[in-house]
This record gives C-alpha cells, sequence and structure tokens, in this order.
C-alpha cells in the first residue's frame, strides 16, 4: 500500500464574525477576522506554511431535513494503475468519514489517467440509478461499499463509461451519485466536452473519445436538492441556471480538473460567478497535481498536469474553504441558512425580467 503524506483543512462555519485562527504545531496565531473558523494542516490559503414581468422559482419538492452538512473533497493523486488509485479513495473516503463528512466528494477521472488514449482501456461498464451492486465496474463497487460501509453520501468524481448504442460503442466521462445505502441516485455523463486549443497554453480534444451527455443531473438529499456537473460544465452558465431556476438547487457540485493554463487563470472565478449568479454553494473537488516525467519517451500516456485547489464557495461568492495543488482532504461546513439569506437579501430569482428574456431547456 501506498503512504502518502496529505494536509487537512477543517472549515467550520459559524454564526457571526469572529477572529480565525491558524493551528501551527499547537501554535495559536490570528490571521484574519472572518466568518470561518479554521483549523489548518498543511498549507492555508494565505499562504502561511502550516503544520502537517416578474417570475417565481419553482420550489424543489425537496426540502432539507437539516440547516448543515459537512463536506469532504477529496483530492488526491491519479496514477496509471487502477488499483492503487481504488486503495487511494477508500482511504481518503475512510478518512473522511471519520472527520465527521456527510457528503464527500472525488475528483474528476480518479481511476485512470487523464488522457483521451487511456479512456477506452479504463472505461467500465457503469451501473445505473437505482443500483446497488456493480459486476462491470469495479470503481462503482469501490464507491458504493465504502458509501455503505461509511454511511456517507458520495458525489463520485468521474471515471470513463463504456456502453454500446445501437449497435456502436460509447465511451462518456460519468460521475456516480450514491446514498448511504450504496444506491446510485443520480448519473451524470459530462454534457459539454472539453475540446480547446489555446496558443501557447493548451491543446486537449476530449470528443477523440468521448461522447457528449445529454441530462440535468441532480439528486434530492437531506441538504435538499444538490446539482450535478463535471469540470467544463462550469464554463456554461445556462446548465447552472436551469438547475437553480427549475429544480432550485442548493448546491452545485463539479468534480473538475483543470489544467496550468485554465486552472490559474479561471478555476476560482467560475466557481465564484456560478455561485454568485445562482446565489447556491458551489464545490469543486480536483485531482492533486502531479509531475511530469523528466522523460517522457515511452510513457504509455501524455501526461496531464492538474491545477488542484479543490474549492468550496458560498452564496455570496466567499471561498470559505479550498488548498493548494498537494494532496488534501478538505473538510468544510455548509450552512444552508447561508443561501435563504443570501436569496432574501438579493432577490433575483423573484425580478427576473422574463417579458423581456427568459432561460428554456432542450433535451
Amino acid at each position: 500500500m501506498r503512504l502518502v503524506s496529505r494536509q487537512i483543512l477543517l472549515w467550520i462555519s459559524t454564526a457571526s464574525s469572529v477572529s480565525s485562527y491558524s493551528y501551527h504545531w499547537g501554535v495559536q496565531r490570528n490571521l484574519r477576522v472572518g466568518r470561518t473558523l479554521p483549523f489548518l494542516v498543511g498549507k492555508s490559503r494565505l499562504g502561511v506554511p502550516q503544520g502537517a414581468g416578474m417570475t417565481t422559482l419553482r420550489m424543489s419538492s425537496s426540502t432539507p431535513e437539516s440547516s448543515s452538512f459537512r463536506v469532504a473533497l477529496c483530492q488526491f493523486r491519479v496514477t496509471a494503475n487502477k488499483e492503487e488509485n481504488h486503495q487511494t479513495a477508500r482511504s481518503f473516503l475512510s478518512e473522511a468519514a471519520g472527520k465527521g463528512a456527510q457528503l464527500a466528494v472525488l475528483p474528476e477521472i480518479w481511476n485512470s489517467p487523464y488522457a483521451t488514449t487511456a479512456f477506452p482501456e479504463y472505461a467500465e461498464s457503469m451501473p445505473e440509478i437505482g443500483d446497488t451492486n456493480s459486476v462491470g465496474s469495479p470503481s462503482s463497487q469501490v464507491l458504493m461499499d465504502a458509501a455503505r460501509e461509511h454511511n456517507l453520501w458520495i458525489v463520485g468524481g468521474s471515471t470513463p463509461e463504456r456502453i454500446v448504442e445501437d449497435g456502436e460503442e460509447k465511451i462518456y466521462n460519468t460521475c456516480l451519485v450514491l446514498n448511504p445505502e450504496g444506491k446510485v441516485v443520480a448519473k451524470h455523463r459530462k454534457v459539454h466536452l472539453f475540446d480547446i486549443n489555446v496558443p501557447g497554453g493548451i491543446t486537449f480534444f476530449e470528443s477523440e473519445t468521448l461522447s457528449p451527455g445529454r441530462t440535468l443531473s441532480h439528486f434530492s438529499s437531506p441538504f435538499g436538492e444538490i446539482g450535478v456537473g463535471i469540470c467544463y460544465d462550469i464554463r456554461f452558465a445556462e446548465y447552472a441556471m436551469i438547475l437553480r431556476q427549475k429544480f432550485n438547487c442548493n448546491v452545485l457540485i463539479f468534480p473538475g480538473a483543470f489544467n496550468m493554463t485554465t486552472g490559474p487563470a479561471h478555476w476560482e472565478l467560475l466557481q465564484r460567478a456560478r455561485a454568485i449568479d445562482n446565489q447556491c454553494y458551489v464545490i469543486t473537488a480536483s485531482p492533486a497535481r502531479t509531475v511530469a516525467p523528466e522523460n517522457p519517451v515511452g510513457s504509455k500516456y501524455p501526461h496531464y498536469t492538474a491545477w488542484g485547489h479543490s474549492t468550496v464557495v458560498s452564496p455570496w461568492g466567499d471561498v470559505i474553504a479550498t488548498t493548494d495543488e498537494t494532496e488534501s482532504l478538505v473538510i468544510a461546513d455548509v450552512d444552508l441558512a447561508r443561501v435563504q439569506e443570501v436569496r432574501k437579501g438579493i432577490p433575483i430569482g423573484d425580478q427576473k425580467r422574463t417579458d423581456l428574456y427568459q432561460l428554456t431547456e432542450s433535451i
């Protein structure tokens, strides 16, 4: 078993403004005044090194049973060894449960190298909504077993999925959502494929091997309605808006793997934009960064360098929890009352001019 040293970040929300402290080898330092109280092991966001016509929204039928919940973002290194990735995921999910998380989020493409040539090799026949076991997908079974063992809701990042439609094999970038009984309650296939060519930056075309999904994905939970997208989906404001306006999602979750070109420029910016647009929490989980081999000759797949920085953003657009590029377990308490507070204070949901414009869906 691979032994790793990783940081754990615990952010506990408070009801009022208090002084925030950072604990470093048992030494307390006052950092700033804010609405969160961080207990950090690793490296803080501040760079201080640490020790280890009017319309009314349609309301969702899913009423939150809890006013808050604890989420864990599992940011870990992904290797070319699928079983090693399975072991890492098990370890992070176990640790997340031990830290009191009720919902855990894995990164995009966590069982495979992020390479279009790798996707067909690592693809599995994944279960459908309502399934509790998976014969054709060892990666899905890891999630199902962990959900039951740890009594966790799991947004399972994404893995390559293989299906046959009309006699043709297709590969999707697919996220499963599991409830604590290990049942699949949502299945999202990445809707917007990552096809870009940034001069002097990065060229990547997921459509070389992947097919686009065709669903608006969300699920009901004790924490209310939660929407799901994958990585590039976050760039399309309309997708998030439909999840908010039609299904009244309080939380949007995007497992993602931004790179060293788009990550520094847009990763946090897009999360804050979607949070402010929709007055909801936005949660992302990225793979940890891995170093490119010095001599790529002989490597089976081209190296993809992830940006990392798994993050939680509040409905006000504040970054309430984040990390750097290293292996990290980010723990945050999500205060759902903050959603209603922001929506009541700035009621854009009730002020839309549908006599001038409106958002429609076409699936």
